[in-house]
């Protein structure tokens, strides 16, 4: 397996980024379009009360994974150098780590069910287990590959994952299976994307339980492990406190309507930020630099995500309808609230990568404590009032947190809040006078189907952002241009 790393001050790196992201976006682009299609085709087998089941198992699991060593594999990325042995201890502590976590999830899955007074989830818990034993096979060829940003090879595996992945969903909701639906679709996604990655990367190393030296790389990875702690709390706080008050039907309402506010920033961002951090990792020697790469992917991600949200809460009702069908539509007004609050979250989530990178992960960990303590709270005060109140949580809290994490992440870099507020403005403006318009066409419109209003509603929203673009932010405009045409290179 090669460990050709990239290198900062070669003249082809930013030609390097592009391809990685090409593939990485890309392949996950593909990816999703397939699992969506396979997950919108479940959606309306299943009933929403499979989902609350599942959700409650997806907060154990969550927490759990926490422990599952890909700390270590930031060290091996961040590290200035890496050889076979630091690659072979890494594999044999992932080994360990994950073989104890399955072992641990057996044991704590009848109290996992005790608590939420639902027997199944004992035995969802005990099969979900098998999901970490996959770990070490999928983590340290992503390392080796990030390193170098290669991510060709891996896309072409993940694109076979996600069409297994669905094809198992289908199939077991055709089959009538029901939740375990959901339980077996992962499983397989893990499993084909660990076996494809040892064939595409030639990894078949020999693990060593020789941690001598070591030292180094196990520090920074239980510095992320505590920032991954406090960040388990602060996005498993909601399902965890609600699976005690709402009933598997209404937990699996606010929970759909959770995963389709998060869809661009769960699914597109952590593909830019596998990317972006090897990238910032072999800039680190000039956080001016970082900045202002920082602010560039700031700007073009919040004119894609911005626009996406705004529109997603104007158009909630029809587009729940459509999707998901005519069972779902009581997530609608879940939706219309939490789409307001996912471009925040959208900023918080990029500001990540770039710590790690400058080898100060222990300001994601302050970050991360924070939401913690922040959105636990939101979310005991809002489950008062049903799921309509977590989600009223996320929209009032989350703010906070992502001013809190511009003021201690953007320093290292040398980040200006004036630097940040010039590039998040395009989008936000341009999107609010787009949500405008979009809700004042919709209260003219006649009574229509729901997949000819939300047709209707997304032309008149991209039309608009368009034009409004076109007409108060050129600039920006011609910068997305020279980015996917390529007629001139970044300075």
């Amino acid at each position: 397996m090669s460990l050709n790393d990239a290198d900062a001050t070669d003249a082809g790196f930013a030609a390097r980024i592009r391809s990685a992201l090409f593939w990485r976006s890309g392949s996950q682009i593909v990816a999703q379009m397939i699992s969506w299609t396979s997950t919108l085709a479940v959606i309306r087998l299943l009933d929403p009360a499979d989902y609350g089941l599942f959700a409650m198992t997806q907060v154990i699991l969550n927490f759990m994974a926490f422990l599952n060593g890909y700390g270590l594999v930031s060290a091996l990325v961040q590290s200035e150098t890496l050889d076979s042995h630091r690659l072979r201890q890494a594999f044999g502590i992932m080994l360990l780590l994950n073989g104890a976590l399955a072992l641990l999830q057996l044991a704590i899955a009848p109290v996992a069910a005790d608590y939420y007074e639902q027997p199944l989830i004992a035995d969802l818990l005990r099969v979900q287990a098998l999901i970490y034993l996959a770990t070490p096979f999928i983590s340290i060829p992503e390392a080796v590959m990030g390193r170098s940003l290669d991510f060709r090879r891996p896309a072409i595996v993940n694109l076979v994952a996600a069409a297994a992945a669905a094809a198992m969903a289908i199939g077991g909701a055709m089959a009538g299976w029901g939740v375990w639906t959901l339980v077996y679709a992962p499983l397989t996604l893990f499993w084909v994307k660990g076996i494809g990655y040892s064939i595409a990367t030639r990894f078949l190393p020999v693990p060593s339980f020789d941690f001598r030296g070591t030292g180094a790389m196990v520090a920074f990875g239980a510095s992320l492990l505590g920032s991954q702690l406090f960040w388990i709390v602060q996005s498993q706080a909601d399902v965890f406190i609600a699976g005690r008050w709402l009933s598997p039907h209404e937990l699996g309402l606010y929970a759909e309507a959770l995963f389709l506010t998060q869809i661009f920033v769960s699914k597109f961002i952590p593909p830019l930020n596998d990317v972006a951090f090897p990238a910032y990792a072999r800039m680190q020697r000039d956080p001016a630099r970082i900045a202002a790469s920082f602010c560039k992917a700031v700007r073009l991600l919040l004119l894609v995500s911005c626009p996406l949200y705004f529109g997603m809460a104007v158009t909630a009702e029809p587009l729940v309808a459509t999707l998901f069908g005519e069972k779902w539509l009581a997530m609608a007004p879940f939706v219309r609230v939490l789409a307001f609050a996912m471009p925040f979250m959208t900023l918080q989530v990029m500001f990540a990568p770039v710590s790690n990178a400058l080898g100060r992960p222990g300001i994601t960990a302050r970050v991360s404590m924070a939401g913690a303590v922040i959105m636990p709270v939101a979310f005991l005060a809002g489950i008062r009032f049903g799921a309509i109140g977590l989600a009223w949580a996320w929209l009032l809290a989350f703010p906070l947190l992502t001013l809190v994490t511009v003021r201690l992440a953007g320093k290292p870099m040398g980040l200006k809040a004036g630097d940040l507020l010039t590039a998040a403005m395009p989008a936000v403006t341009a999107s609010v006078a787009m949500a405008v318009i979009v809700a004042g066409i919709d209260l003219m419109l006649p009574p229509l189907a729901a997949p000819l209003r939300l047709a209707a509603l997304i032309g008149t929203g991209a039309a608009s952002f368009a034009a409004i673009l076109l007409l108060f932010a050129r600039p920006t405009i011609d910068e997305i241009i020279n980015l996917v045409v390529r007629r001139s290179m970044p300075a």
